[in-house]
């Protein structure tokens, strides 16, 4: 028995249709694809700010940490500077400071060194607020030369005798007619003499400046009464004497 089956139904397709098909398949798809693709861009880039909003937080946290970090490392470097730079200012505060001292320091021993060569060179009265009571080479038959060799100061017995200026000790003790004695050598190389003290304080060999005491008035030796024996000498002997008076003025002092 025959069978006829129906046009169009149930018929495997022929290879030839099935090649066909495929290939329109593709040519559709890829079409589809391409239009897809086309119509899904849009969409897409709608889509990407969506997906940059959701990575900005990460990135700008991860900014944030890269911040803070170089943040505190440049407040860490900053405050290392400023301890720095105020160690170096203490510093050259101290330097300046001791520099300032130091100068002071000099100075103050500059005035004092200048202060004492002054006073090295400073004459006084033998007297302290006294007066010339017998003149220089003034006659008389008290006197073996015929003449005063110096000159006499005003002085009650005990009163304070000084250095006239800066010098040493050449001779300390009896001196004759002088009674007590003493003849220091002055640093300018003249000699000063005094006569007739009650006491006296200094020794041979010793320096003297100038208001030192060295003894007190008296009247030992060939007197009349209390006074001081004052001569200035270009020696150490009797007979070299100078006017002791003009010899005093011409060092600066007041009589």
């Amino acid at each position: 028995m025959a069978f006829t089956r129906a046009t169009g139904k149930h018929r495997r397709p022929s290879r030839m249709q099935r090649t066909t098909a495929r290939a329109a398949g593709v040519a559709a798809l890829t079409t589809t694809g391409v239009v897809g693709t086309l119509a899904a861009a849009p969409a897409f880039a709608a889509e990407v700010p969506t997906e940059q909003t959701g990575l900005t937080p990460v990135i700008t946290i991860g900014d944030t940490v890269a911040d803070q970090i170089d943040a505190q490392a440049d407040a860490q470097k900053q405050a290392a500077e400023l301890a720095e730079a105020k160690q170096e200012a203490e510093e050259a505060a101290r330097r300046r400071a001791a520099e300032a001292a130091k100068e002071a320091r000099e100075a103050k021993e500059r005035a004092a060194r200048e202060a004492e060569r002054k006073r090295l060179n400073t004459f006084v009265s033998p007297i302290s607020g006294s007066y010339v009571s017998t003149s220089y080479k003034a006659g008389g038959a008290v006197w073996s030369s015929g003449s005063h060799t110096g000159i006499d100061f005003h002085a009650a017995s005990g009163t304070s005798v000084r250095s006239v200026g800066t010098g040493t000790v050449v001779e300390a003790g009896w001196g004759g007619a002088y009674g007590n004695q003493i003849v220091i050598k002055m640093h300018d190389g003249t000699y000063t003499q005094y006569g007739h003290l009650s006491s006296i304080a200094v020794s041979v060999g010793q320096s003297v400046t100038p208001g030192q005491q060295i003894g007190l008035s008296g009247a030992t030796g060939n007197v009349t009464g209390a006074h001081l024996h004052f001569e200035a000498r270009t020696t150490a002997e009797y007979g070299s004497d100078i006017d002791p008076l003009f010899y005093l003025r011409s060092h600066g002092v007041s009589l």
